[in-house]
């Protein structure tokens, strides 16, 4: 498990930083977020896109908040999309449109039902 700074790692940092990161461990560490890395690999992107949805919130809700405090809510709001696979799986989270589509439908021919009708030859 990878250990961070805490918050106090956080009120170091600015919104500038911030903007520049790319990857779920960039921001994970830059949040100072302790994280497995086996979990981060496997849902990687579920990750960033649930954090992404948090992030367009609070973007949207607090953007007349001081950088600081933004930040915080940041951080929040990228620890509990990280939690949230430590107990789910991304089927179940269903953040991609691949996981809300409905199931296609599926005919299941059993091969003992499938009959030969021509001359044998």
């Amino acid at each position: 498990m990878d250990e961070g700074g805490g918050l106090g790692r956080v009120m170091d940092r600015s919104l500038e930083e911030f903007e520049r990161l790319v990857d779920a461990e960039d921001f994970l560490q830059f949040f100072g977020i302790p994280y497995d890395r086996q979990v981060v690999q496997v849902n990687r992107l579920h990750i960033l896109k649930k954090f992404a949805l948090m992030k367009e919130a609070i973007d949207q809700q607090y953007s007349h908040e001081d950088p600081e405090c933004r930040l915080l809510l940041l951080r929040e709001a990228m620890q509990r999309a990280y939690e949230t696979f430590l107990t789910s799986t991304a089927a179940e989270q269903r953040l991609f449109k691949l996981f809300q589509q409905p199931p296609p439908r599926v005919v299941v021919i059993k091969t003992g039902d499938i009959h030969h009708h021509g001359n044998g030859a």
